[in-house]
């Protein structure tokens, strides 16, 4: 992106091409004002010498102090024939090769002419236009300066709030832009809206949008972050406390007689078991309290181990092993979430590959639906009716154990149908390669 195209120079170019306009304006006007003064002086005493010459004339005395010449061949054409016509007029032309300043009135059928030297006055000309291009330079240079500088304050806040609208996306909760209020005025009169003697609001002095904006979006993520703070503590607080009843409902399922009833118990109360503590992993995922136990792993022999453990039909290739530092335990966890994922809501044949740090699980169902590949898994939300039912919680539990490991998660869908899990271990903690 070139650096015109950002909003300090598109605010700095803009001021400045109005400056210049606004330059060529008052240039232009303030140039025909004094032009027409400094002509005036010259035209008006050319036009006294004149009604002298032609006084002189009438009366056939001399007139040695007026240049006076009576139809010169120099007079300009234009003045030659209003004189021709019996008027009078005045106008800059030439005498010996120098500017002049022509006056002439009919005498005698012929035209009686002055001249004044106007070399002066053209010189005083250019020194007023050279003091005006000299002036509007020295002004657009000025205001393009104060206007690169009030656009680069602009820019700057506006670029800091995008930043931190883009680290709570990403799910920075706690980032604030963290503008100040409207401080005081000057004169001690308060620049943000208070309270008049009779309760009524005053306005304040002055509105900064961009600090409104920042704010605004502080108010959001501080709202944001208090309702998933409070939907956190819902779950934790709902999971500690159907797990002690779930465990003793499970024991006095054990002393039931054998048979379907007992069987269909079981099934229910194991499921609910399992559902309890999956949000409790989760609520001590979001917690933020969880640490990796790290030790020196064959990332081939380990997903070849936890791919076992699972004892779904699944088949693993790997195509260049490493030895990483991981927590086998976590790694274990998420890939056996990607399986039972994949055996659930897909379709075999199901596939995991390892090449390099890079862990690819992939079956040939439905795919991902379209909203978890851009916002990621969801609790309590399985997208896709076609990828069958479930709480959501599987996936979201394979993205918390993924950022305590610092693995690359990434979700998509295979151009041939299928979904595609990507994971990608930190390339800091490679060991050696086999």
């Amino acid at each position: 992106m070139r650096a015109t195209s950002s909003l300090r120079w598109k605010i700095a170019l803009t001021t400045t091409a109005v400056c210049c306009a606004v330059a060529a304006v008052l240039g232009i006007l303030v140039h025909n004002v004094v032009a027409r003064q400094i002509v005036g002086e010259v035209r008006k005493d050319v036009d006294r010498d004149l009604d002298y010459a032609l006084a002189q004339y009438q009366y056939g005395t001399s007139h040695g102090d007026v240049n006076v010449v009576l139809d010169p061949p120099e007079l300009p054409e234009q003045l030659r024939r209003l004189v021709a016509r019996g008027g009078t007029g005045s106008m800059v032309g030439e005498h010996a090769g120098k500017p002049v300043m022509w006056a002439a009135a009919p005498a005698d059928d012929k035209a009686l002419a002055v001249w004044l030297p106007y070399e002066s006055t053209r010189h005083r000309l250019r020194d007023v236009d050279t003091a005006i291009l000299a002036s509007a330079a020295l002004a657009a240079g000025v205001v393009a300066l104060a206007g690169l500088f009030l656009a680069d304050r602009i820019s700057r806040r506006l670029t800091t709030t995008a930043a931190v609208a883009r680290r709570i996306s990403a799910g920075d909760l706690d980032a604030r832009v963290g503008f100040p209020a409207e401080q005081d005025g000057g004169d001690g009169a308060e620049g943000t809206a208070d309270s008049a003697e009779d309760g009524s609001r005053r306005r304040p002095r002055y509105r900064d949008e961009v600090r409104d904006v920042a704010q605004a979006l502080d108010s959001m993520a501080r709202s944001l972050q208090e309702r998933i703070e409070a939907e956190k503590r819902f779950t934790a607080d709902v999971a500690h406390e159907l797990r002690t009843p779930l465990t003793g409902s499970l024991a006095a399922a054990a002393l039931l007689p054998e048979g379907r009833p007992k069987e269909m118990i079981n099934d229910r109360l194991k499921a609910l078991h399992l559902l309890t503590e999956d949000l409790l992993e989760i609520s001590r995922l979001e917690s933020g309290v969880e640490r990796a136990d790290l030790a020196r792993v064959e990332l081939g022999g380990a997903v070849r181990r936890a791919v076992a453990a699972t004892r779904l039909e699944a088949s693993v290739r790997v195509v260049r092993d490493v030895v990483v530092l991981t927590d086998r335990r976590r790694l274990d966890r998420i890939l056996a979430n990607l399986l039972v994922n994949a055996d659930k809501h897909g379709a075999p044949p199901v596939e995991v590959t390892v090449e390099g740090p890079v862990v690819v699980v992939r079956d040939h169902g439905p795919g991902y639906p379209p909203e978890l590949i851009e916002q990621g898994p969801q609790r309590f939300r399985t997208g896709d009716p076609g990828r069958g039912r479930g709480h959501g919680l599987g996936l979201t539990i394979v993205v918390g154990q993924a950022a305590v490991l610092e693995i690359t998660l990434s979700f998509a869908n295979a151009p041939d149908g299928g979904a595609v899990t990507t994971l990608r271990l930190p390339v800091g903690r490679l060991m050696g390669a086999n």
